[in-house]
Formats: C-alpha cells, sequence, structure tokens
C-alpha cells in the first residue's frame, strides 16, 4: 500500500471524494448482482420440484454446475483483467447474468435450465478479480479500506435480496415471473455501469503514484504477477507460497458452509420447524442481513485485534455451533427464525478479519491474477456443497446440511489460524 507521506501528498478535494464514492457505490451495486444472481436457482428449488419433479440431487447439481464453471473462469478472468482492465469484463459478467435469468424463466426442461446455470457460472466468475482490481486502481488509498468494507456489505445486501424479490414476485404471480424480473433488474444495473465505464477505467494519478512506489519497494513475492510478468511465471510464484493455498482451501470451506445456508435453509425450515416457503424466505434474507451487520461490527474489530486470524476463528466457530443448535429442532419456529440470524451476524463478523488476513498473503502485484485463483475457492466449495448436501436430504437426513455447515466452519477456522502463521513464518525467512 502507498505510504502516509506519498498519500498525503495528494490534497483530498471534493471532487476526489465525489469520485472515490461514485466508483465504489457502482462498483457495491455491481457485485451485489452477483450474490443476487446466486440465489436466484436455490430460490426456486420449491417451485422447479414442482413443475419438473425434480429432487435435491437434481436441483443442487445446476448450483453445482453454476459453480464448477466460475470456479475454472475465475482462475482464469484474473489474467483478462489484469490485461484488458476490470469495466469491459463486469459488463460481459452482468450481460451474462441477463441472459441466464431470461433462460430461466423460459425454461422447458433440465436441460434449458443447465445451460441456463453453466451461462451464470461464466459471468459469476468475473466478479471478484474485477472488483478489487477496480477498488485498487481507481480508488484513492484514503478510502480504500472504506472501499472493501463496502464492497462486502453489498455483497451481503445482494443476498439478502434474492430470497424476498423472488418470493414475493412469485407469490404475486409465478416463478417465471420471478426470472424474468430479475433479468430486468441485472439489466437496468448493467446499464448504470455501462453510463459510468469512464469511472472504471484505467488508474487514477494518486494511485498510479501509489503503484510506483510499491514496484520501486517490491521484492520477492511482492514483484510476482506485474504486467511484464508472464502466465507462467505468476503460477510458479504462486505454488510456491503455502499460505495463498491455505487461503484457497479456507474460502472452499467456508463456502461449503455457506452454501448449505443458501441452498437448504428454505426447505429445511419447513421440514424441520413447519415454516411455509414466504417465512423462510425471508429467513434467509434475514441471515443475509444480519451477516452484513455483523461486517460492521467485524469492520472495528480489525482495528481493535491486529491477529485477524483469531476474530475470523472464533466468529465461524460461533456461527458453527449455531446452525448445530438449530439442527437439532428444539426450537419454537419463530426462535429458529431469530437463531438463523444470529448464525449469521456471527459469520458476517469474520469476513473484514478475514479479508485483510488474505491481503497479508497476497502478493501486492497482479490483483486480478492472485484474487481470481484465490476466491476460487469459493466457488469449489459451492459446487461442491449442493450436491453433497443434497444427497444427504434425498437420503432422509433432513438436518445433515446444518450440521455439515457446523463441520465446515471449524476446519475454516483451523485453516484460517494456519495461513496466518504460514505467513508469518515465510515473512521472517524473507526477511
Amino acid at each position: 500500500m502507498m505510504s502516509t507521506a506519498t498519500a498525503e501528498a495528494f490534497p483530498d478535494l471534493p471532487e476526489v471524494k465525489r469520485r472515490d464514492w461514485t466508483i465504489i457505490g457502482v462498483v457495491g451495486i455491481a457485485h451485489a448482482m452477483s450474490h443476487f444472481f446466486q440465489l436466484i436457482l436455490p430460490t426456486l428449488y420449491i417451485s422447479l420440484a414442482a413443475e419438473y419433479g425434480y429432487d435435491y440431487v437434481q436441483l443442487g447439481s445446476l448450483v453445482s454446475a453454476f459453480f464448477l464453471v466460475s470456479c475454472l473462469g475465475q482462475a482464469s478472468s484474473g489474467f483478462v483483467v489484469d490485461r484488458i482492465g476490470g469495466a469491459p469484463v463486469l459488463h460481459f459478467g452482468l450481460a451474462c447474468f441477463a441472459l441466464s435469468a431470461v433462460l430461466i424463466g423460459a425454461s422447458t426442461g433440465y436441460v434449458t435450465l443447465l445451460i441456463a446455470a453453466v451461462i451464470g457460472g461464466i459471468g459469476n466468475s468475473v466478479f471478484h478479480p474485477v472488483d478489487y482490481s477496480i477498488l485498487n486502481q481507481r480508488v484513492s488509498p484514503r478510502r480504500l479500506g472504506h472501499a472493501f468494507s463496502a464492497h462486502g456489505l453489498t455483497g451481503n445486501l445482494g443476498w439478502a435480496l434474492t430470497p424476498v424479490f423472488m418470493s414475493t414476485i412469485i407469490y404475486l404471480a409465478d416463478w417465471r415471473v420471478a426470472a424474468f424480473s430479475a433479468a430486468v433488474l441485472i439489466g437496468a444495473v448493467l446499464w448504470l455501469t455501462w453510463l459510468a465505464r469512464r469511472l472504471l477505467a484505467g488508474p487514477t494519478q494518486r494511485v498510479q503514484a501509489r503503484e510506483d512506489q510499491d514496484e520501486e519497494q517490491a521484492s520477492g513475492s511482492a514483484s510476482a504477477g506485474g504486467k511484464g510478468s508472464s502466465v507462467l511465471a505468476t503460477l510458479s510464484e504462486l505454488v510456491s507460497q503455502p499460505a495463498l493455498w491455505g487461503a484457497f482451501l479456507f474460502f472452499a470451506f467456508t463456502s461449503i458452509a455457506f452454501s448449505a445456508v443458501q441452498n437448504y435453509t428454505i426447505p429445511l425450515m419447513g421440514e424441520v420447524y413447519g415454516i411455509d416457503k414466504v417465512l423462510a424466505g425471508t429467513t434467509l434474507s434475514g441471515y443475509m442481513l444480519a451477516a452484513a451487520a455483523g461486517m460492521v461490527l467485524g469492520g472495528f474489530l480489525v482495528g481493535a485485534n491486529p491477529r485477524t486470524e483469531l476474530t475470523v476463528a472464533a466468529a465461524l466457530v460461533a456461527s458453527g455451533l449455531t446452525l448445530v443448535f438449530l439442527a437439532m429442532g428444539w426450537l419454537p419456529p419463530y426462535g429458529a427464525v431469530a437463531l438463523v440470524g444470529v448464525a449469521g451476524f456471527c459469520s458476517g463478523v469474520a469476513a473484514p478479519s478475514r479479508d485483510m488476513l488474505i491481503r497479508r498473503v497476497t502478493p501486492k502485484k497482479a490483483v486480478g491474477t492472485v484474487y481470481g485463483l484465490v476466491y476460487s475457492g469459493m466457488d469449489v466449495g459451492a459446487s461442491l456443497g449442493p450436491v453433497l448436501f443434497g444427497l444427504m436430504l434425498d437420503a432422509g437426513l433432513r438436518q445433515g446440511p446444518w450440521f455439515g455447515a457446523g463441520a465446515a466452519f471449524a476446519v475454516s477456522a483451523f485453516l484460517a489460524i494456519w495461513v496466518a502463521r504460514t505467513a508469518a513464518k515465510r515473512k521472517e525467512g524473507l526477511a
């Protein structure tokens, strides 16, 4: 990051503040759409099962296909972002979402839905490399921390919007209208990013100065993946850093846990606690909103506790234990609704500290490449989870997804501590 002295060399003019917050807002809204789209198919499980007679394995396989394609695309899209810039790739991703939603609404069977899932997965693959690249290049150093915080918050708000948006339209019309309405919403955001395309393209003078200073000071892993580096050299550098692959696994296991909540909370709230699908959808939205609130608290904890891995581990263990208790089925319905929110809040507390932990082990150059590779762990977990937990449900283990989520959060907590220790040892070795 840019030093304080260099940052202060540039006056923080009102127009700079407006530009920064406009960029943060546009990127945040686009990021919200990526999370919004991730839950479209899960919110349609009950409707698709009624329409076509699909079981949970078939339904979960659609989501697995979505995230498997996203994983493969995310690992490679970072290289594209580093070479042509984030704005055009962002437009491409949103266009894929809109097309996928139209195909879902017009579907006639499983093949159409699978094609829609694949196209949606291609669109989803670009967002982490794009978002972090644009924010790092276009936002002034003073507000980069706020940018990352807003990025996480808008993602959770996108997740929170989907169940309410889809369930309400399904209730008022039907699931096809809900899918077409999602396409219209995503299309509106695509138009917004097109209007803001000049703001999203190219580094500013302040950010360029920061990058120049970083380049002068960089050594070892800090030089990996610059624009002059080859793809092979970048990959070789990443493979040599166990902490980065630990971070990859960390995201994979947290994503497995999240997939249990995202994909199966709606049907489980009905089967375990007798809650109708509209209230169950609202409960899932409540989880996401509570997670967003947890991120606010988590942002303060980042500054209060420099050992961010401990915050991550404690918050994830608390969330996992809450889900295990929820799976026991001992609570009254509205108590279960509240406990889902508690689980979301705890997982949200971990997010800012998690992002700071990942930055500690990420080379400073090739932001798109590195984030694309490390964050693709999310898609690996999200592609495995739905089928694994769908098999549990079809086998009669109706609380299995919540128990599985608790176990996955526990593994993630261990990995967070391991990543921090491995990164510290590497830093000592380079010193």
